[in-house]
């Protein structure tokens, strides 16, 4: 692969902790189908890498641990391409994805807070309002 698969920052994936295999891909094809291996399946050992701080790791093995084969290998697989080279690199940017979204840092938490006196008084109003406007389009009762 050219492209080196960057999860964030400056932190790259080595393409030694990387494990590609190819098959047939499923699907209709023509005289082609058989004879090429255009399915991608890229496997990482998230919980054997080197290359992501301690801290990064086991945020990715929390949040990853749904998808990881064994509670360690995390497998992508691609196949929507009829070429094997444009499903690697579609396998590649989908584990980039996974693993800047899982080893990204936790939000802020949100600061409970109250709205001001004044918002609840134009919502009350406008209720108000609203109430009347429709309470205007009944036909009067009892008459």
């Amino acid at each position: 692969m050219p492209e080196p698969i960057r999860v964030r920052g400056s932190v790259v994936v080595p393409d030694a902790e990387l494990v590609w295999r190819f098959s047939r891909s499923s699907g209709p094809g023509g005289q082609h189908v058989n004879t090429s291996d255009t399915q991608v399946e890229l496997r990482y050992d998230l919980a054997a890498s080197e290359a992501l701080p301690e801290v990064w790791k086991q945020r990715a093995l929390e949040r990853l641990a749904n998808r990881l084969v064994d509670g360690r290998v995390l497998v992508v697989r691609a196949s929507e391409h009829r070429s094997q080279w444009r499903n690697r690199e579609v396998a590649a940017a989908r584990l980039a994805s996974l693993l800047g979204e899982a080893t990204a840092p936790p939000p802020k938490a949100r600061r409970a807070t109250k709205p001001s006196r004044g918002m609840v008084e134009r919502r009350l109003s406008n209720k108000k309002h609203r109430s009347e406007l429709k309470r205007g389009r009944s036909a009067p009762r009892g008459e």
